[in-house]
């Protein structure tokens, strides 16, 4: 392309690629700019609930044979319409081991509580949770998978104790076999394979167990 020049000639440069670059950044630079917003607007999907002064609770124990100190999950409710729902959870012990980790769980679970969904997942989710060094087993020879599934356990008594879910409903053939076993006086002294309950009896000529109803008889 040729330019014709119309001033006189007072100096030059050599062009470069460099020099090509450049420019047309310093051209948008001196260009106006529209406003960046520095912060996102937030979409509140439900209510934030207000913590009120005063709140009722309970506090449950959870003591495994991992730690030399016991746990002490405390739940806090706040009334909704009549209806008392978890606000907020803490969980103190004498054991610094998990004191990170604790302290985000319970922080992300109170957030949870406080937004006034439906926070009842919360319960099928933290007891599914395994323990890469395996779980312990309860007295009384109930299986737990991991601390976590165990807290996630007292969440499902406290849930149920204020009426938010409704317990499980014993199955007839299930409840007929433990009144059974009940009545000869013996109890489940095996691990299931299927549940991990040490709820495995004898009964009619075939292994059951007591705690999920499997048998090996089908």
């Amino acid at each position: 392309m040729t330019v014709k020049i119309q001033n006189k000639i007072v100096g030059y440069e050599v062009a470069t690629k460099k020099t090509e670059e450049v420019a047309p950044v310093a051209e948008v630079e001196s260009s106006p700019q529209e406003p960046v917003k520095s912060v996102a607007e937030v979409i509140q999907l439900q209510p934030v609930l207000r913590r009120p002064e005063d709140l009722e609770g309970s506090t449950y124990k959870i003591k495994t044979p991992l730690f030399e100190h016991a746990f002490y999950v405390t739940i806090n409710d706040i009334v909704v319409n009549g209806r008392r729902r978890p606000f907020e959870i803490f969980i103190n012990s004498k054991n610094m081991d998990n004191f990170a980790w604790i302290v985000a769980l319970t922080r992300v679970m109170s957030a949870v509580f406080r937004h006034g969904g439906d926070a009842t997942f919360l319960v099928e989710e933290m007891r599914s949770v395994f323990d890469p060094r395996g779980g312990y087993f309860k007295p009384g020879g109930k299986y737990m998978p991991s601390l976590v599934a165990e807290i996630g356990e007292c969440i499902e008594r406290h849930l149920i104790k204020i009426g938010m879910i409704q317990p499980a409903e014993l199955p007839p053939d299930l409840a007929a076999k433990r009144q059974a076993v009940a009545e000869r006086g013996g109890v489940g002294n095996a691990q299931c394979p299927k549940c991990g309950q040490f709820s495995v009896t004898r009964l009619d000529g075939c292994d059951t167990c007591l705690e999920c109803g499997y048998s090996k008889c089908g």
